[in-house]
C-alpha cells in the first residue's frame, strides 16, 4: 500500500472559489450554503486526482482544502470560522464519495486579527473534524498574516490549547503555510519553502515544547524547505547551542514528507534524513503541474523518485510508503479497517 500524506483539493469546483469572493467582499460572514452537486465533486477529481493516484499506483490520500486558499489574513475572525467549516464539510463529502481514495485533513480557522491568533476557534473546529467527520489530522499554518510574519512562533504558550487538543485526540499537524500577499515572497516559489524552513528552526530553538508534549507531532511539508540541504547547519546550531543531537532531539516529534520535484532532492532527503522521519507526499495535483522535459514524466509523481533513490533499501521504501505514515498518523487505521468491511 502506498499513502500520500499531503493531498488538497486544488480541482475543487469554481462554485467554491465564488462562495468565498462573496463572503469576503461582505461585512460578515455569508450565512449562505455552499451548492455544489455530487456530480460535480466526480468531475473535479475523477479527470484529475483520482486518475493520477490509479495511474501512479497510490492507494489512499490525506485530502485537505487548498493550502493557498485558507487566506487566514483575509477577512474576519468569523469569516475564517465561517470558511473553514464549509471547506472542511466540502472534503467530508469527498471523503464520504471516495472513501478508498480519501481520508480528511482539516484546515483551521487562524486568524492573524484575533486576539489569540484563532487558536480557540482552531481547537473547537478540530474535535469536530476529528470526531464528527473522521479527519485524521489538520493542517496548521505558521503565519497567518499571509507573508509577514506579525504572529509568534509556533512554540509559543499562545498555541498550547491547540497542542493541548492534539495530544488528546491523536492527530500530527502538518505546517502549511497559505497564500502570500507580499510581493516579496511568492506562495509557492518562496513561502511556501520559507514557512518549512522557519518552522523547524523554531522548534529547534524551542525544545522545551516537546518537553511539555512528547508525544505531539509535526510534518514538515515540501521535503523540509532548505532543511535537509543544509543538514549540516542544524546539527551544527544544535552542538552550538547546547541542545540534544537531531536524532535525540526534535526528530522524535517532527516528520518531513517527499513533495520534492526531482531526483538529486530526494537523494539528498533520503540520504541524510533518518528514514523513519519521512512520510511519502506528492501534493498532486499542486504547485508545480506540468512534465519535466528532462523526464518525460510529471514533476509531482513523486513515487519515481523513491522508487529511484540508491539511498533506501526495500524495507525503508515501504516504511516511506505506508510504515511511517500510519504510525504518525494512527487514526488512519481505523479509517482503513472501515473500508475494509465495506469491501
Amino acid at each position: 500500500m502506498i499513502i500520500d500524506c499531503h493531498g488538497h483539493f486544488t480541482t475543487v469546483p469554481p462554485a467554491m472559489h465564488a462562495w468565498r469572493k462573496k463572503q469576503l467582499e461582505g461585512a460578515g460572514v455569508l450565512g449562505e450554503p455552499l451548492v455544489i452537486s455530487d456530480d460535480e465533486l466526480r468531475a473535479g477529481l475523477e479527470g484529475k486526482q483520482i486518475q493520477f493516484q490509479r495511474e501512479r499506483g497510490l492507494d489512499l490520500t490525506l485530502f485537505s482544502p487548498i493550502a493557498g486558499q485558507m487566506g487566514h489574513h483575509l477577512g474576519t475572525p468569523e469569516q475564517s470560522v465561517e470558511w473553514s467549516e464549509v471547506a472542511n464539510n466540502l472534503i467530508h463529502r469527498v471523503c464520504g464519495l471516495f472513501p478508498q481514495n480519501f481520508v480528511g485533513v482539516c484546515q483551521l480557522p487562524q486568524s492573524a486579527s484575533a486576539a489569540d491568533f484563532g487558536i480557540a476557534a482552531s481547537v473547537k473546529e478540530l474535535e469536530r473534524c476529528v470526531t464528527e467527520l473522521g479527519f485524521v489530522a489538520c493542517n496548521l499554518n505558521p503565519d497567518p498574516s499571509g507573508g509577514f510574519w506579525q504572529v509568534p512562533p509556533l512554540t509559543d504558550k499562545a498555541y498550547y490549547p491547540l497542542y493541548e487538543k492534539m495530544v488528546e485526540l491523536d492527530v500530527p499537524a502538518m505546517v502549511h503555510v497559505s497564500s502570500s500577499c507580499n510581493p516579496c515572497h511568492h506562495h509557492v516559489g518562496a513561502h511556501y519553502l520559507n514557512g518549512d524552513t522557519s518552522a523547524f528552526m523554531q522548534f529547534l530553538l524551542a525544545p522545551q515544547l516537546f518537553e511539555d508534549f512528547p508525544t505531539l507531532r509535526f510534518v514538515i511539508p515540501h521535503g523540509g524547505g532548505a532543511v535537509p540541504y543544509h543538514w549540516g547547519r542544524y546539527r551544527g546550531l544544535a552542538q552550538d547551542m547546547g541542545l540534544k543531537k537531531l536524532i535525540d532531539g526534535i526528530l522524535k516529534n517532527v516528520y518531513f514528507d517527499t513533495c520534492v520535484y526531482h531526483q538529486a532532492g530526494i537523494d539528498v532527503l533520503a540520504k541524510v534524513v533518518p528514514t523513519e522521519n519521512i512520510l511519502f507526499g506528492s501534493e498532486m495535483v499542486g504547485a508545480v503541474k506540468g512534465i519535466d522535459p528532462e523526464t518525460g514524466h510529471n514533476y509531482d509523481d513523486t513515487r519515481r523518485y523513491i522508487d529511484g533513490t540508491p539511498h533506501l533499501s526495500p524495507a525503508q521504501r515501504e516504511a516511506v510508503f505506508k510504515d511511517n505514515v500510519l504510525r504518525v498518523y494512527p487514526r488512519l487505521k481505523s479509517h482503513l479497517a472501515a473500508v475494509a468491511a465495506l469491501a
